[in-house]
This record gives structure tokens, sequence and C-alpha cells, in this order.
């Protein structure tokens, strides 16, 4: 497509007169002058960024400052954060934006709407409510970090150095907890507080953590498995500090957070789970709306749109119910789906061998889908079992931009007569191929986006995507079988409850019980996985709104463009649309998709 640009270019270029070329060479120039001067900036910002947040450039492979963990939620680190956003807005003015080519306005606009987003959040208005709160069991550095320096996870163990670089990034870990506790304290004061159930649920992950014997904690994996080529004095040097390190640095540590949170702040926290009842949640629940979903949304405005949904899907269940001959009602159905042992798996190993075929049948139709896969392989695996009882029932951690760590799908394990069968397929759409796996990788393996487009985003636009992804199974013939079919209107439904229950909660004054009720009556899931999903929508508000509002902008997208282009349309080009230019928030992908009709017909 470039190639044909630049021909029909020079086409043009060679009727003018002279005067005419010089000026569009003149032009031209003052273009290119112009990207320029954006890409210094992205790529100034990218480094300096990076730098600020070491664990970011770990996760691209970038092992440069492997030796820090980063001075999160100081003020320092909120200080710093802050300076950037103004100083890039200030250079992005310098920039004029109409002699920028296509791409790089597209690019010029989400920066802007990043950084600005980035002070709103970091506005005293905000932070009086947000960092006080610094982690909770879903959302903190207490679950992340086991796993990230276990030899599991993103932090490599191939060197000597590599196992030095670990330590001393415990050693600031280890200053973070600390330093959580501080911050609680502030709320303590301030009046602003976590709940009772986030905080026990905290509580109950360190007890975890701390009940493992030395042998058996992810921050001793490493040491189990050194490389080949180390010294036996290495070893035993290692192998010393890291056994030290646990026993009376980071246990004391995760110590000193559960008896805080267990004997200070725990009666003091919120019995009330919704953001309403929280000094202030009423506005920082529209705040985040809107940050979330990219869109000016109201919350009463998603709670019935996603009644209507509930509604629309309900009854493409009921069809699926009296198509495979049940006589009982809907909820009689869901119980036999959740009950019947014929949708259950009998071990962990088979759990898993069933992901794996999955994954074969996918792999085998995704071309007629895509012209662009991922080069980065795709990994299938269960949650670890010290945090599998607190995890969703499944994610996606990315890999390198260079393939050199794969991406990871996680199912959980968990419970498991409580995992049934019929929504495998759809689950495995959505975190691995091809919905993370697809749009993550596929936007960082793009080396000619500026970095905060190959690896940022936006909920609305990653979770929309992957749950656009569930859909492609029909296109793919996945849901032949009418119970698979079955679980994907179930996967549905749990996106359009989530509009239902997280606004119930937050601005409702729902309850944990009613929530959990909600949607037990309106689905097949089990109560567990019920209970994990309400839990995870009171620890984090309005993540859950992502994904069907931004399914929804996509689905129309297409159909706005399968209108207009007709027989022109190809799938596989609307794909290479949506994913090209990584995560766009809503508004700008929209823009995007028109451009691109109008330009195709």
């Amino acid at each position: 497509m470039k190639m044909k640009h630049h021909i029909l270019l020079l086409s043009c270029a060679a009727l003018l007169s002279p005067v005419a070329v010089q000026a569009q060479v003149t032009t031209t120039e003052a273009a290119a002058t112009e990207s320029q001067k954006l890409s210094a900036l992205f790529a100034a910002d990218d480094e300096a960024s990076l730098q600020r947040n070491p664990l970011n450039a770990m996760f691209r492979g970038d092992m440069r400052y492997a030796d820090r963990f980063g001075d999160f939620i100081s003020d320092a680190y909120f200080a710093n954060e802050r300076k950037a956003a103004e100083a890039n807005l200030e250079a992005l003015k310098t920039i004029d934006r109409d002699k920028l080519n296509a791409t790089d306005k597209i690019a010029y606009d989400v920066f802007k709407q990043n950084q600005t987003d980035a002070l709103k959040g970091l506005s005293k208005e905000i932070m009086d409510l947000t960092v006080v709160r610094p982690l909770n069991h879903f959302f903190g550095f207490h679950t992340f970090y086991p796993t990230f320096a276990s030899g599991q996870g993103a932090a490599p163990f191939k060197t000597v150095q590599d196992y030095d670089n670990n330590l001393k990034r415990h050693k600031e870990f280890i200053v973070l907890m600390d330093r959580s506790i501080d911050r609680f304290r502030q709320g303590m004061a301030s009046g602003v507080f976590e709940t009772q159930m986030t905080i026990t649920n905290v509580v109950d992950q360190l007890n975890t953590q701390l009940a493992q014997k030395t042998e058996e904690s992810p921050y001793y994996g490493p040491v189990l498995k050194f490389p080949e080529g180390f010294s036996d004095a290495d070893k035993a040097r290692l192998t010393a500090e890291y056994r030290d390190i646990i026993e009376n640095g980071l246990y004391p540590a995760n110590a000193r957070l559960r008896d805080f949170l267990r004997d200070s702040y725990l009666p003091l926290a919120r019995e009330q789970v919704g953001l309403s009842a929280m000094k202030g949640g009423e506005g920082l629940y529209q705040y985040m709306i809107e940050q979330t979903t990219t869109l000016p949304l109201k919350a009463d405005e998603v709670h019935n749109l996603g009644l209507s949904e509930v509604a629309r899907i309900k009854s493409g269940m009921e069809a699926i119910r009296k198509q495979v001959g049940f006589k009982g009602t809907l909820p009689e159905f869901f119980e036999h789906l959740r009950s019947d042992p014929k949708f259950k798996l009998g071990s962990r190993d088979a759990l898993t061998q069933g992901y794996y075929d999955i994954g074969k049948i996918v792999d085998s139709k995704i071309s007629t889908q895509f012209k662009y896969l991922p080069k980065a392989p795709l990994e299938i695996k269960p949650y670890e079992e010290f945090r599998e009882k607190y995890e969703a029932g499944g994610s996606y951690q990315q890999g390198t931009p260079d393939g050199s760590r794969p991406g990871t799908f996680y199912f959980n394990a968990y419970d498991l007569p409580s995992r049934t069968t019929p929504g495998m397929t759809t689950l495995y759409l959505h975190e691995g191929a091809p919905g993370h796996h697809f749009q993550i990788s596929i936007a960082q393996e793009n080396e000619n986006l500026p970095a905060f487009m190959r690896f940022g985003g936006n909920t609305a636009y990653v979770e929309g995507w992957a749950l656009y992804a569930e859909t492609l199974g029909y296109d793919m013939g996945l849901f032949k079988d009418p119970y698979q079919r079955f679980g994907t209107l179930s996967d549905e439904m749990l996106r359009a409850m989530r509009l239902v229950v997280d606004t119930g909660l937050h601005s409702k004054g729902w309850t944990r019980e009613q929530a959990i009720d909600y949607m037990l009556a309106n689905s097949d899931m089990g109560k567990t996985d019920a209970t994990a999903e309400v839990e995870r929508y009171i620890a984090i508000p309005t993540q859950a709104l992502a994904y069907k509002i931004g399914a929804l902008t996509i689905m129309r997208l297409k159909d706005k463009a399968k209108a207009q282009l007709g027989k022109k349309f190809d799938v596989r080009e609307f794909h290479n649309q949506v994913l090209n230019t990584g995560a766009l928030p809503l508004t700008v992908l929209e823009k995007k998709i028109d451009d691109w009709i109008a330009a195709s017909k």
C-alpha cells in the first residue's frame, strides 16, 4: 500500500511545474521534520519512562535497568510521572499536527490523550482516593512479585548477574511493602478505606505465602534451577543469600504488612463494598468509567445497556436449551451444566490437555481470519497453586517482542469440580489466540510504531478485542456443538452481567451477596467463579465494564464496514486495520476505521 502511494505521488509530481514541484518538496521536508520531532519526543519519553519503571523494561526484554525494582508509590515517583506528562504536552504544542501523515496523526492523538489522562490520574483530587489504597487481593505487588521473581516469570535467570540483580530488586520490594503500610495509614487518617472483604483476602494471601517453607517459596525457585556453567562457589553463595533474604527480609516484610492489615486496618475498613459508600467514591467511579471505557458514559447508561444485553443473550440460551431437549427451566439447565459429570474433567492434566487440543484446532483455522500472525509462540499452563484461589478463570501474560519468551495463557484449575467444559473454547479464544495473544503480540512486534503504542493501551480496546475475538469462533466453525455454543453465550453473558453488577455495586448500593445472586440467577456459573468475579469487581471497579463496551464498538465498526464496502469487505484486512496500530482509544479507533472505509471504496 505504501509503495503504490509513493508511485502515485511521483507520477503526479512529474506533471507539475518546477515551482509546484519545489513547493511540494518543501512541504514534504516540513512534514518529515514534524514527523522526526514527533518520533524524537516519543523515543525520549519512552526511554525516560523505562528508567522510572524498570519492571516495564524487563517485560520487554530490556535488561539495562534490571538491578532496580522502582520507587513505586513514593512521592518522588508520582512527582516524576507528573513532571513527565506536563513536559510531553508542552513538547506536543511545538509540533504541527497538520503536517503529519495519517499514522503519525493517530500517534499524536493517542499520545496527547494518554498524557492528559495521566495528569488527571495524578491530580490531588484523584490521588487522595487511590494512592492511600495501594493494594488489594486483585491488584498488588504482593501477588505479582513472587511469580515475577520465581524463575518462571519475566525476570531472567541465565547469568550470575541476573541472580544478583534479583537480590537487589528484593531489597527495593521490601521497601515498597513498608511504604504500602504508610500509604494505608494516610488513608486511615483521611477517612478513605479499602473494604473489609478485600483486606481479609489480602491477609489470607499473605498467610498462604508465609506458610510456605523457604524451599517451597517461589522466591527460592531460581536456586533450584541453576544454569549450567555456574561455579560451585557461586551456587553456594547465591543459595545462602537467597535463603537469607527470604527468611530475614521478604518474609518479615510480608508479616509486617499482614499484621498491620489484620490488627490495625481491618477493624476500621469499610463494610460496604461499593465505591459510592467510600468518601469521595461517587466522583471517583464516574472518573474511572470514562478512563476505562474511553467514552463519556454515565453509570445509569451502562447499567441499562447491561440489562438489555442480558435479556438478549438469555433468549439465545433458551433456544439452545430447547435444541438439546432439556425439559426443565433455564436455571435448572444452568444447574445441569454445573453439576453433570459429563461436563467435568477429572484432573489438572486432563484440563491442560483439553486446552492443548483446542489450541491445535484454532491454529488450523486462524488464517481464514488474519493476514498476519504473531511471531511469538503461545504457552498454555495452569496458575501456580499458591495464587490460583483468587485468580480469574484465565489470564494472559505477554511474551517478549522478539519471541524469546512466549506469551502465556494461564487457566485456573482451583476447585476442579467447579471447572466445566462448555466454556473452554471461548476462554482460549479470549486469553490466547486470537484474543490477547494476537492483539498484544502483533502490536509489540511492529517496530514501526512508537513504544507507547507497541506496549501501551487501554482496557476498553484490549479487553474489547479479546471479547470480540470470542465471536470469531462462529466464523471458524468452533461452536457447531450446542454445548460449546452455549459456553460462548455464557461467556458473553458474563460480560453483559458485568455492566449490571459493576454499576450495581459501585453506584446503586448493591451488596456482595446481591451481586453473586444476580450472576447465579442469570448464568451457569458456579458459586466459586461467581464469588471470585464479584470480589474482583469490588477490588478493581470499572475494569469489567471495558469488555462489553469495547467489543460492541468493534462489532459495530465491522458491521459499518461490511455495509459500506459490500463485496470489497475483507475480514482479514479489517482485523489488520484494528490491530496494526496497537490499542487505540475507541474514539480514535472509530476515526481510523472510517478513514479506511473511505479509502477502500
